[in-house]
C-alpha cells in the first residue's frame, strides 16, 4: 500500500513540477510542494495506523483558550 502511495505522489510530482519549473513559477512551485508534502505525510501516517488528531481540536484550542472567544 505504501508504494502505490509513493507511486501516486511521484506520478503528481512529474506530471506538475516540469510545467512549474518551465514557466518560472517559483513561489507556486513552493506553495506546490508545501502542500504535496503535508498530504503525502498524512497519508503515509494514515496507512501506517497511525492516530492523527483531528484539525478542529486544534482550531477549538486556538479559539477558545487563545484567543479567548466564545462562539454559541
Amino acid at each position: 500500500m505504501t508504494f502505490l502511495l509513493m507511486s501516486v505522489f511521484l506520478g503528481i510530482i512529474l506530471f506538475e513540477v516540469p510545467k512549474l519549473i518551465r514557466n518560472k513559477h517559483w513561489r507556486e512551485l513552493i506553495v506546490f510542494s508545501s502542500l504535496l508534502s503535508m498530504a503525502f505525510i498524512l497519508s503515509l501516517l494514515q496507512i501506517l495506523d497511525v492516530k492523527v488528531p483531528s484539525p478542529f481540536e486544534g482550531i477549538n484550542f486556538l479559539i477558545r483558550d487563545v484567543l479567548h472567544l466564545n462562539y454559541k
